[in-house]
């Protein structure tokens, strides 16, 4: 492969350095933020040898080139473009100002939860293998001594994540607002301070200790554990009020004062007033989909798992960290995640159908590594490299995800941790493998059926193009 010719074919097909505001990478991806997306040639730039995917989201345009050759890619980019190498929260700075409301609303939220990914994902995956312990010790398939030093140690590791993870939020969504991530994190330790009630015992303990409020209302002073959307509120509040003090507070003093004022103004509005509030909104939308995918016959997972794939491209599955750890919190399992498991599967199966069809070379060498991506959760390859580009096994996908969340719904199928979807999620479900099996079988099959039958052909789809 020819990385300079290739770079210098990005370059003309998005209209040139004129066009160019910034050029980033990151482990898969070109990332560029242009002036005039409407000069974007993107079929054009589908055909440039390397490229595996290209699609617009969040203000940036992303072409996929794979692990390695993005970085060699990228550095042929910047020099014939005569750019300088931009950082990616310069980048998020302005993708940020192309968005509307609404997208960046979504976009901070992916900022929020995307950094502590992978220590959910950690969690998970030890939780599953803990679980998977537990279950052959007690059917004597192996001895365990769960009272060991290295049981409980790794016990302990498992659910450390989920214990804390107010802490987590708290700092990666005060360092994404533009203050002090530690900041942040005091705040997360202080709506989880062990001195107050764990919100987890007033189920069966009713409130220990209650203060009253002006004489208005009463304020429980019980810990902020399981919720998620209150900490992110207070990390914006926390945020604003820091940097608004260190505009106005002096240099000498500003050390000793923003912290203090900051934090201890945050603390008594969130909890007496902006908390309340939002956990109230919280347990709103975590009845609503509940209610949604419980609706008789498994009518609101279908249709559920029928748009997940359309979210992700529009760029707002991040969103969906809420209601997982919501649910966890709050029913002891998150029955979301089925859904999207059988969602990013049916990509796959979709994906799996284009490589084993088309006799296109190119197609095909992107297809099949594409398809076990999305297998293993990662579906961005399947879905911008190939269905959508070929519509139909996007679609027939959609559908796909929709049976097998059907399936999931109407055997009450549900995780007991996040962060792993497709096939080794299995290892959160090992209450119930078989039928998390079931419901990743109908995924794949019912999508790779329907594109096999009626979704593509070489000759219909290629000679469009």
């Amino acid at each position: 492969m020819d990385f300079k010719k290739s770079a210098t074919e990005v370059l003309e097909k998005i209209g040139g350095k004129e066009n160019l505001i910034s050029a980033a990478h990151c482990a898969t991806r070109l990332r560029l933020v242009v002036s005039n997306e409407k000069t974007i040639k993107k079929e054009d730039i589908e055909e440039i040898d390397g490229v595996k995917g290209v699609f617009i989201a969040q203000g940036q345009l992303q072409i996929i080139f794979g692990t390695g050759t993005v970085n060699k890619v990228y550095d042929e980019f910047i020099k014939v473009a005569d750019v300088q190498e931009t950082s990616k929260e310069d980048m998020k700075k302005e993708a940020i100002k192309k968005g509307n409301p609404l997208q960046r609303a979504i976009k901070t939220l992916g900022d929020v939860f995307v950094p502590i990914i992978p220590a959910i994902v950690a969690g998970g995956l030890i939780m599953g293998i803990m679980e998977a312990l537990n279950f052959m010790n007690s059917n004597d398939i192996i001895n365990i001594n769960t009272e060991s030093y290295l049981y409980t140690i790794i016990n302990l590791l498992s659910n450390s994540a989920f214990t804390f993870l107010q802490i987590l939020i708290g700092f990666s969504a005060v360092k994404t607002f533009g203050g002090n991530g530690y900041l942040g994190a005091v705040l997360g330790m202080f709506l989880i301070h062990p001195s107050m009630q764990n919100a987890y015992t007033v189920a069966t303990e009713g409130y220990t200790t209650t203060y009253s409020i002006f004489g208005l209302y009463d304020i429980p002073l019980v810990g902020y554990q399981g919720h998620v959307i209150p900490i992110i509120i207070a990390s914006l509040i926390l945020a604003t009020i820091e940097k608004k003090l260190h505009k106005i507070v002096p240099e000498i003093v500003d050390l000793f004062v923003t912290p203090l004022v900051s934090l201890i103004v945050t603390a008594i509005v969130t909890y007496t007033f902006v908390g309340p509030v939002f956990i109230w909104l919280e347990n709103g939308i975590l009845y609503f989909v509940q209610w949604l995918i419980t609706i008789p016959f498994g009518i609101g997972s279908f249709l559920m798992g029928g748009i997940y794939s359309t979210t992700v491209v529009a760029g707002i599955h991040h969103m969906y960290t809420v209601i997982d750890l919501g649910q966890i919190a709050e029913y002891g399992m998150t029955y979301w995640l089925p859904i999207a498991s059988a969602a990013n599967v049916a990509q796959g199966g979709a994906c799996l159908a284009v490589a084993c069809k088309t006799k296109n070379a190119k197609i095909k060498s992107m297809a099949f590594p594409s398809a076990l991506s999305s297998m293993l959760g990662i579906t961005e390859p399947a879905i911008f490299g190939v269905n959508i580009r070929f519509i139909k096994p996007f679609v027939c996908a959609s559908i796909g995800g929709a049976c097998g969340a059907l399936v999931a719904s109407l055997m009450h199928l549900g995780a007991k941790a996040t962060g792993v979807t497709g096939l080794f999620g299995i290892l959160l479900h090992l209450h119930a493998p078989l039928q998390y099996l079931i419901v990743m079988v109908v995924a794949i099959g019912v999508s790779f059926a329907l594109t096999w039958f009626f979704g593509y052909s070489d000759e219909k789809c290629l000679n469009k193009r």
